[in-house]
């Protein structure tokens, strides 16, 4: 009976090893189901990020194409250089910043502006330029339509070469764009106060500025 008894003791210890060892590679196995899902969960994760880096590659891919078509439409539109290594077309520099534009910096742009209207503006522009008043340089608006003006004048005729586009854009400021701009400084110089201006000749320079 001793014997049978420890058998029976021996056999309950060993059910309670398998108990255990069963509880614990179940925890293992739950464990290991949830690292699993995980995985999963971040290679769905790699898949869409993939499909989105393909989206881009394949978007940087054809950027080189249209760079091209873009290069070659603006080669058509701006005129070629004139073979002595300069540029083809004028660069203009930053506008000025009249707000805030003081003293000889105030006083260097304003003569740079002078020196178009005088030497540009009004021999070439007739009864357009005759009804700048001569006090232009009092007023912010004459400022920036007269810098847009002789800017853009600038990029359209201080070309080494013309083609059907530029051509076609000189025709476009001569008979829209300048006169609205100088209508509107047409407005802004003959309803101001600037009375001790009147008598001065639309030839010189503008107002008290030079």
């Amino acid at each position: 009976m001793d014997g049978f008894d420890a058998a029976l003791r021996q056999l309950a210890e060993t059910g309670e090893r398998l108990a255990i060892l069963d509880a614990r590679e179940a925890e293992h196995f739950r464990a290991i189901g949830e690292r699993l899902a995980k995985l999963g969960t971040l290679v769905t994760g790699l898949g869409s990020a993939i499909q989105d880096q393909a989206a881009l590659l394949a978007a940087l891919q054809g950027l080189d194409e249209q760079v091209a078509v873009l290069a070659a439409q603006l080669a058509d539109i701006l005129p070629a250089g004139d073979g002595d290594g300069e540029a083809g077309f004028y660069r203009p520099p930053p506008a000025p910043r009249w707000w805030k534009l003081a003293g000889k910096a105030r006083e260097e742009a304003l003569a740079k502006l002078a020196g178009w209207v005088e030497q540009v503006y009004r021999p070439g522009y007739g009864q357009l330029a005759a009804t700048l008043g001569p006090c232009w340089g009092d007023h912010p608006l004459c400022l920036y339509a007269l810098d847009i003006a002789s800017e853009l004048w600038s990029v359209l005729y201080l070309q080494a070469k013309r083609n059907p586009p530029m051509l076609s854009a000189q025709a476009e400021y001569q008979t829209r764009i300048l006169p609205a701009l100088a209508e509107q400084m047409m407005t802004e110089t003959q309803r101001c106060g600037h009375a001790q201006h009147r008598g001065t000749p639309n030839g010189k320079a503008a107002g008290r500025r030079p």
